[in-house]
């Protein structure tokens, strides 16, 4: 399933269910098909998300990187919580900055 973010702040940002249902853990709410992110929330909500992806950082670090796994590796990479929220995490910074609620399945 495609969840599709919007705010009067910034660009739609769209997500497949497994990065949303991990970012909806991490902000402790249950995904929804629809929903909103109220303007008052949202500064708790980004530091959820800031503070996830710096443990995220800080645990791939401390993983041991051997050379006979590499190949491994490359889908563990690409799958970095910072990469893959990195647009959402904008929307929710620029919607924070402008007092604009973040809607989706509407």
């Amino acid at each position: 399933m495609i969840y599709q973010f919007r705010s009067k702040a910034g660009p739609d940002v769209i997500m497949l269910a497994d990065l949303t249902k991990r970012i909806f853990d991490i902000l402790g709410r249950p995904l929804e098909p629809r929903g909103v992110f109220t303007a008052e929330r949202l500064p708790e909500l980004i530091i959820a998300l800031e503070t996830a992806i710096l443990k995220d950082l800080e645990e791939r670090s401390q993983k041991p990187n051997s050379g006979t796994d590499e190949a491994a590796e490359k889908p563990k990479s690409a799958d970095r919580l910072g990469q893959r929220a990195y647009p959402f995490l904008e929307l929710m910074k620029q919607a924070n900055a402008k007092q604009e609620p973040i809607l989706w399945g509407v």
